[in-house]
């Protein structure tokens, strides 16, 4: 059994620990707050968007490689956008997202595709390079700090390796936010892109200037904020998940801490009682 001293070293360890991981949980829920009041804000423009692009397509009217399908015909040159956050301490969040971007990249590579890797976030920068892959470039304060600016950049950069042929497809691996408990990994494909399904059915309209203008100015919106949305869906789903896992943390350290205090009591008990043993055997002598 251990000692009096070491116990209580133990306590005010746990004590130590405890009010870490409770600021952790303040800290990651106040984050999630304001992340959600943003991936809540995005959500309904970004749809309004596609909206209005489905009622604009028309035969024509857009430039028909944005939607071609996947020529299947010898290795493609993919490029793969994965998500991570920077930190650790929010469970399982970064291996689930590691684990399905790298059995992707795998799969790709047995292939014979040629893959261009696009690492948005530090943990998932190290993790493609210790597997043997090059990142195409530093996003690590994009993960950090989620900007429309810089995700613009990206989809640009995107949009024209797509075109020019640089990549035959883009896939994008998230984590995605669903509820504080539940955060999914999605892979889903960025280019080429599904068609939106046109809201508009059976009416006249005055489209002006002309609609395949407004589509050549609508679609690279559309794309730019598909990226900008997934990150901050990322990050959403980064921060409802550190908010768990510190959650978590404090209930086990509460639960390690009454361990110890009754560890403690009972052995300040028993020391007591040897103590007051020992003084009526003394005086009986």
């Amino acid at each position: 059994m251990a000692s009096l001293k070491e116990i209580k070293g133990r306590i005010a360890s746990v004590k130590s620990t405890l009010k870490i991981t409770s600021a952790m949980k303040m800290v990651a829920s106040s984050k999630l707050r304001k992340a959600q009041g943003a991936i809540a804000g995005m959500l309904p423009y970004q749809k309004a968007l596609e909206d209005i692009l489905g009622n604009l397509l028309t035969e024509g009217s857009a430039d028909p490689r944005f939607f071609a399908p996947v020529q299947e015909e010898g290795p493609l040159k993919v490029a793969v956008v994965c998500f991570s956050s920077n930190s650790s301490l929010c469970g399982a969040f970064n291996s689930n997202v590691i684990r399905k971007t790298l059995a992707l990249l795998g799969s790709l590579k047995a292939a014979g595709c040629e893959v261009t890797v696009y690492p948005i976030g530090k943990k998932m920068a190290d993790a493609v390079m210790k597997a043997g892959y090059a990142p195409a470039g530093d996003f690590t304060a994009l993960s950090g700090k989620p900007s429309y600016g810089p995700a613009a950049a990206i989809a640009e950069e995107l949009v024209q390796g797509y075109l020019k042929g640089r990549f035959d497809k883009v896939e994008l691996v998230y984590n995605h936010f669903k509820s504080t408990a539940s955060q999914p990994t999605v892979q889903e494909t960025f280019l080429p892109m599904e068609k939106p399904s046109a809201q508009v059915q059976d009416r006249d309209l005055i489209i002006e200037p002309s609609r395949r203008e407004q589509v050549a100015l609508l679609l690279p919106k559309v794309l730019k904020l598909k990226v900008y949305t997934v990150l901050l869906d990322s990050a959403a789903a980064e921060h409802a998940a550190r908010t768990v896992a510190m959650q978590i943390a404090t209930d086990n350290a509460d639960s390690l801490l009454s361990e110890l205090n009754l560890e403690y009591n009972k052995g300040r008990q028993q020391k007591i009682t040897n103590e007051i043993l020992d003084l009526v055997g003394g005086s009986i002598e």
